[in-house]
């Protein structure tokens, strides 16, 4: 599967958009200019900042009973080190960046209380989670500073990465981009049994990718390029310029997040050589994926075995995004190592297209601030499309282009998990073939879902493009 960087074709572009009357669209691309000229370059060479992977700590469960699982989570306003002799003001969920790992398993009740510290409204939504509608922490759920929103429900999928945002109208992007996100780890018998890497923090390691711009203080930048959404020149791990993690010569398991406001990471070593794919955002792939590297757009997920007794001790490898090493594998010596990649991970239960009793379509527009879903920009108060509980329909996502510009979009549907069928009529990719919540849709490309609706409640679809969403690239459904 192709993910080509955001393309732009800027030929007569300034032509163009006079000719069709966006000329104001100009201004914030010149206001992007502007502010760029004060952003700092990061060397991986003479950078001081490189320092190890911080690991996220698991949230504690504060139930004893084992059925039954209490959270809480606090959004604040804190200040974090990135540079050197430097503090960014940053936010993050119980701590100044990012959020702790919450681990539960299936069939479990989960108890969330979230209590608003920050001086602004939020949201947690649970992006991958089937809950019902009231509970998704969609845009409906705001929670405003001072007050606590309280959410219970029962986890009744498979074992899969999931991760939480906020999602509050207007807030969302840049709430992501000061550091608001954490990761949400499902368990269950599958995944118990396997014979994997899954000691949290040993040999099983959270990789949370994202990019930001840094001022020369040491503030975040925050670019919102009128097309491409906000994108940065310093790529973060887990919070970390250029991380170091050592490593054993054993296999190490990789759950890596894109929770980057608009930049798509196409990753891989430094040497080319290959991994294992076993899982997508929604959980295992029924067999393991031979890859040399993976694309990853906003808001998708994949977890990666890497065997480093193949390395001799003191060999370092990196992890590449496009040319750029973003982090660094220190080989130290040998460890205990009786896990393996299974030939056979799960059993995935295909849907039918005879299942279906209705076809969908979507067709995702425009650039920058002028961007719809089928003509129509995000309205709180209208409801787009209605679907009765239980029933399982077919959404084909049509991404045209246009002449103006060649730009993909992560499109993700809230409260389900979906199947790819097709990619312009042709089957998907191994690595695809498992479960979805973020699918990538290129330029001039028609994608085809098969998806089942299992929960109650009114729920987003949009593009992952945190900037696109928040200008009107989301619609809502209703189930009922």
């Amino acid at each position: 599967m192709s993910k080509n960087k955001h393309m732009l074709l800027g030929i007569g572009l300034t032509v163009v958009l006079t000719a069709v009357g966006y000329i104001t669209l100009l201004e914030p691309m010149i206001s992007y200019f502007k502010i760029n000229q004060s952003a700092v370059n990061i060397d991986i060479q003479t950078s001081k900042t490189k320092s190890t992977l911080p690991i996220p700590p698991l949230l504690e469960d504060k139930n004893p009973d084992p059925n039954i699982a209490d959270f809480t989570l606090e959004p604040q306003e804190r200040e974090t080190s990135f540079l050197p002799n430097t503090k960014t003001r940053t936010m993050g969920y119980n701590g100044s960046f990012l959020g702790p790992v919450i681990r539960v398993s299936k069939g479990e009740q989960v108890n969330v209380h979230v209590n608003n510290k920050l001086k602004e409204a939020t949201t947690v939504h649970w992006h991958g989670l089937e809950v019902e509608g009231e509970k998704d922490g969609g845009p409906h759920q705001g929670i405003e500073p001072g007050t606590t929103w309280e959410p219970s429900f029962t986890v009744n999928q498979q074992a899969a990465t999931l991760w939480y945002h906020p999602h509050f109208g207007g807030n969302t992007a840049t709430q992501v981009y000061k550091g608001l996100a954490g990761l949400f780890y499902v368990d269950d018998e599958v995944s118990k049994s396997l014979n994997i890497p899954k000691e949290y923090g040993v040999n099983d390691i959270p990789l949370v990718i994202q990019d930001r711009s840094f001022g020369k203080d040491g503030s975040f930048i925050y670019n919102t390029n009128m097309m491409d959404g906000a994108t940065g020149d310093t790529i973060i791990v887990n919070g970390a310029i250029k991380p170091n993690l050592e490593v054993n010569r054993v296999k190490m398991r990789f759950r890596i997040v894109n929770g980057a406001n608009a930049s798509n990471f196409n990753l891989k070593l430094d040497n080319r050589d290959g991994f294992y794919q076993i899982a997508s955002d929604g959980g295992f792939l029924e067999k393991p994926v031979s890859q040399r590297n993976i694309m990853l757009s906003p808001g998708e997920r994949a977890e990666i075995i890497v065997d480093f007794s193949k390395y001799e001790k003191g060999t370092q490898l990196s992890l590449m995004s496009n040319k750029e090493a973003i982090m660094t594998f220190n080989v130290k010596g040998d460890g205990k190592d009786d896990t393996e990649v299974p030939s056979t991970l799960t059993n995935i239960e295909r849907m039918s297209e005879s299942q279906a009793t209705k076809i969908r379509s979507f067709e995702l527009q425009g650039m920058g601030q002028m961007v719809s879903i089928n003509g129509k920009k995000f309205d709180m108060n209208r409801i787009d499309e209605t679907v009765k509980l239980g029933d399982t329909e077919i959404w084909e996502i049509t991404n045209p282009g246009s002449m103006m510009h060649e730009m993909g979009h992560p499109f993700h549907i809230h409260g389900t998990q979906v199947q790819i069928l097709s990619r312009n009529g042709n089957a998907p990719s191994p690595e695809e073939s498992g479960w979805k919540d973020t699918v990538y849709i290129e330029p001039n490309e028609k994608v085809r879902l098969i998806v089942k609706f299992n929960k109650k409640g009114t729920y987003m679809y949009h593009c992952h493009i945190l900037e696109h969403e928040e200008a009107g690239m989301m619609g809502q459904i209703k189930v009922e």
